[in-house]
């Protein structure tokens, strides 16, 4: 599972390098400290993905310890996304993934 795990985790990167949402420069500490949910009052969406949950998701597949199993991302992206001019399809798609392997749930898809 790690290395699937892993393989999601890039194809997240790819994603938000594609829709040009990855950035060069981290939040400040400040931002990152945020103790919201998500960080959803100091990052956007691809900000948290980027800064928040693929260092964490990799340094726990590193250091070899249990990855969460209750994950729910899906939901808050296609809220997040709505609107945009941007195709976020191939995006959600590889967040819904993840969370699909991380919860051993299935996840019902936007259409």
């Amino acid at each position: 599972m790690p290395a699937d795990i892993q393989h999601l985790l890039l194809n997240m990167e790819r994603e938000l390098k594609t829709l040009g949402w990855w950035d060069s420069k981290p939040p400040s500490a400040e931002a990152l400290a945020s103790t919201q949910p998500f960080c959803i009052d100091t990052l956007s969406l691809p900000q948290w993905l980027q800064f928040v949950l693929l260092p964490r998701l990799r340094a726990m597949l590193a250091a070899g310890v249990p990855l969460p199993g209750r994950i729910a991302v899906y939901p808050l992206a296609v809220e997040s996304f709505k609107g945009l001019n941007e195709d976020t399809q191939a995006l959600l798609e590889a967040i819904a993934r993840l969370d699909e392997a991380l919860s051993g749930q299935p996840v019902e898809r936007e259409s």
